[in-house]
């Protein structure tokens, strides 16, 4: 057993992923940990020793071959396996496996937060030139709303995530698609049966992967005295420690009911008037950073379509109170065909992103919403996800109407 001590921003997810360990594994050595919403800095936790792959050589192995079959590096399988690249890799020979080498910039180590996306952000845009990004603003507690823009073309696809802050899972999605676009555009392949370099040529995609990144910090770590909301958060969240129910902003604003798009009306039908967890508009349209954030990218950079990434039901809307262009039918019933979700004609709903996209530009919007189950969905879902949101923005940058 070895002693960890949890500084801010851990959790056992996180702890597990970073010591090769599973969460059952940290709940194992910790049990109290199970029945505790978070953890707190200073806590001691005991983790075991990380369990190793080991593989038993074959007739005809070489080191070569072990590296390449489990993705891992020649030096690290010879600190553990002193002399099995001089000639000490005989059949029957039992070799333990260091861990694999990551494919990829954007994977999952735990909960996926705005450090994360941090990172990830600096590692694509250094691996791949073409890439842009940018803040367009800050959220409420000042932490950057970072836009990715990829893509040379006269037609403009705005998307985000994470606008909810419980639909976290919906970030590393987008991301995820926006390194697999760069990878396959930067090495001239196609992707799932679309052509990058015409995406590249046709579209500019501005993506906005986490608009609402206190929320989601505040789900995943939860809140400790000394937060300058911490007295209202708690009573907003009556007294509960856990947030992981938590869709609005750090102010108690639900930022999918916060577009001009008949505000007024939304507002009456929630009849939410404080803020609360889920379903108060605030004060006004776009009283808060993150969604006015969003809307003046959209105004400042008039697009073609738009869509919001949400979780959960593997649904899309497209339409809203006629104002949708003829074309949307049509194109979301081709999304839904990639994706294998429900195009879904919804009515009794206002002032989301897509209402007031489609309202004020009169143009194909839709609000995906990806997975099944209970938000905040989980982990092991991400990779079938991050593909049904590429195959959904694949479709729509391969439109060329």
């Amino acid at each position: 057993m070895r002693q960890y001590i949890a500084s801010r921003g851990d959790t056992v997810s996180r702890i597990a992923a970073l010591h090769g360990l599973t969460p059952e594994h940290v709940i194992q050595g910790n049990p109290w940990v199970g029945r505790q919403s978070y953890l707190y800095p200073g806590q001691v936790l005991f983790l075991p020793s990380s369990p190793r792959k080991r593989y038993a050589v074959q007739e005809g192995d070489d080191p070569e071959r072990i590296v390449s079959l489990f993705n891992v590096s020649l030096d690290d399988l010879e600190k553990l396996n002193p002399g099995v690249t001089s000639g000490r890799c005989t059949p029957g020979k039992v070799l333990v496996i260091p861990p694999s080498i990551p494919e990829r910039v954007v994977f999952l180590r735990g909960e996926y937060g705005p450090v994360d996306l941090e990172n990830d952000i600096s590692s694509l845009i250094t691996q791949y030139p073409f890439i842009q990004a940018h803040p367009i603003g800050n959220s409420v507690l000042g932490k950057p709303i970072h836009v990715l823009k990829i893509g040379n073309g006269t037609r403009h696809l705005h998307v985000n995530a994470a606008l909810h802050a419980n639909e976290w899972l919906t970030s590393p999605c987008l991301m995820s698609f926006i390194e697999e676009y760069a990878t396959a555009y930067a090495e001239g392949v196609a992707w799932n049966g679309h052509r990058p370099e015409e995406w590249y040529n046709n579209w500019t995609l501005w993506a906005v992967p986490m608009a609402n990144p206190d929320g989601v910090e505040l789900v995943q770590e939860g809140v400790l005295p000394g937060h300058p909301y911490y007295a209202d958060l708690m009573k907003w969240n009556g007294g509960r420690r856990s947030f992981r129910h938590w869709k609005a902003n750090i102010r108690g604003v639900d930022l999918g009911d916060q577009f001009p798009a008949h505000w007024e009306e939304e507002r009456e039908r929630r009849g939410v008037k404080l803020p609360s967890p889920r379903d108060y508009s605030g004060p006004e349209a776009l009283s808060e950073p993150e969604a006015a954030a969003l809307a003046e990218l959209a105004e400042s950079v008039p697009g073609e379509a738009a869509v919001s990434l949400h979780s959960q039901g593997g649904e899309i809307y497209w339409n809203y109170r006629g104002y949708e262009p003829p074309e949307s039918r049509e194109l979301a019933a081709r999304l839904a065909t990639a994706s294998s979700y429900r195009a879904v004609e919804l009515t009794g709903s206002d002032a989301g992103y897509k209402d007031w996209f489609i309202q004020t530009f009169r143009k194909p919007g839709f609000t995906v919403e990806l997975g099944i189950g209970k938000n905040p969905l989980p982990m092991a879902d991400f990779e079938d996800m991050a593909l049904e949101t590429g195959l959904i923005l694949g479709t729509i940058l391969s439109n060329v109407k």
